[in-house]
């Protein structure tokens, strides 16, 4: 969501002073992503079949523990008074299995009384967290908005050519993360047809294109967090007519202003540990160095938007203050921006070519480096943009890290480890 407004529409909407032509700049990306995503249908079964299950968990793990755990974290230690008490409600009832008072749902009750906390505190001007008056303004936007369908992602697909340096990589990570969550939910006991899913998951983006939603859809991670607390399938279908019917009434600034977001995070801090959990779980006790090796590309992007976040908020870039005075303060920001760069294909291959070692499988460590080189080239991986030659230096460093473990394999004397 963040790169489609801020990457391809913001851009756009700035150059062109036509707020309509950076929304149809949005459309056509979504477009792209899904076209990518319903061809990546075709290999996503082979990839997963041959990639190690650390590769795939880990990297997830990586984008949970990061992308979605982290900032709730924060979030929620800036208000405790509140987010403690959604917390404690779900880790009692959630990772103890404790049957709150009346069977009440956990996540339910931790809302609930989270709401009411922080609207007593406001009622008794203790705490300026929730306005009153913002109700009253969210309100006014409700109303029917159902999606028509137009033809304005054609405009967009006039001038996709800029498009394509993002489109393209988040399409990849799209598909791939798709197949990730898919083995993510495998391996916590629900086998589903990752074809099927992908297929469904490109022409989602594809129509919702056409309907006006710039926002592709996504396989949504922390399938194993939901199973564990009860979610099955009426609640994925409950929660995708729920989201329905709040976005097609616009409801959505109604339930900002009455619920406070410190109350809800704590949901997402508990499904980012329980995945990260899942990648040591479900795996081969002695791949979890492969793990780790899949979780630190998605640390090292995840640091880069800190710093650049930082950087922006000061009024200046890493561009503008330089790479060696950022180095001084202990900042090595262009090594973070390439080991970063496609994180959750370079976590894969990373964690894969660690598996394969850890397995004395050096043949296919040599694989998987070489295709590390291919993607770092190109700079699908490793690289801040699309290119011929973009990263060619991690490119060398992975193809003479394939040539070591080839010529390793070329060793009779080394046996495959037993697993």
């Amino acid at each position: 969501m963040f790169i489609v407004v801020f990457l391809i529409m913001l851009p756009v909407a700035l150059k062109t002073g036509d707020p309509v032509a950076a929304w149809q700049a949005g459309l056509a990306w979504c477009f792209v992503i899904g076209v990518i995503i319903l061809l990546g249908a075709f290999v996503g079964p082979a990839i997963r079949k041959y990639t190690p299950r650390a590769a795939m968990l880990g990297t997830l793990a990586g984008i949970s523990i990061t992308f979605i755990s982290m900032r709730p974290a924060f979030q929620s230690w800036e208000v405790p008074w509140i987010a403690f008490i959604s917390l404690a409600i779900i880790m009692v009832s959630w990772m103890a299995n404790v049957s709150l008072p009346g069977n009440v749902p956990g996540g339910l009750a931790a809302v609930v009384i989270g709401t009411a906390v922080a609207w007593i505190a406001a009622m008794l001007g203790w705490s300026g967290l929730m306005q009153p008056t913002a109700v009253g303004v969210a309100l006014s936007q409700f109303g029917l908005r159902l999606p028509i369908p137009s033809v304005d992602v054609l405009g967009g697909l006039r001038d996709i050519g800029p498009l394509l340096v993002t489109a393209i990589p988040l399409g990849i990570y799209n598909f791939t993360e798709g197949m990730n969550n898919v083995e993510s939910a495998e391996a916590a006991g629900d086998s589903y047809n990752l074809r099927k899913i992908l297929l469904a998951d490109g022409v989602g983006a594809v129509v919702g294109s056409v309907l006006g939603s710039p926002f592709p859809p996504a396989v949504y991670i922390g399938h194993p967090g939901w199973k564990a607390v009860g979610g099955r399938i009426g609640y994925s279908l409950v929660t995708g007519v729920c989201v329905g019917l709040v976005c097609f009434l616009g409801l959505v600034a109604l339930l900002l202003a009455v619920i406070p977001l410190v109350a809800i995070l704590p949901i997402l801090l508990y499904i980012g540990v329980v995945i990260g959990a899942q990648a040591f779980q479900a795996t081969p006790r002695e791949h979890a160095p492969a793990v780790i090796f899949a979780l630190i590309p998605n640390i090292a992007s995840w640091g880069q938007v800190l710093v650049d976040g930082a950087l922006n908020a000061a009024g200046t870039s890493a561009e503008k203050v330089g790479m060696t005075a950022l180095a001084g303060s202990g900042v090595v920001y262009r090594g973070m921006e390439l080991l970063g760069g496609g994180a959750i294909l370079a976590g894969m291959i990373l964690g894969a070519v660690a598996a394969f070692i850890i397995d004395r499988d050096f043949d296919r460590a040599a694989v998987y480096a070489l295709a590390g080189a291919v993607l770092a080239f190109f700079g699908f991986i490793h690289g801040a943009k699309l290119g011929i030659g973009e990263s060619s230096g991690v490119a060398l460093g992975y193809l003479l890290f394939a040539l070591i473990c080839w010529s390793l394999a070329r060793r009779a004397r080394i046996a495959p480890r037993q697993v």
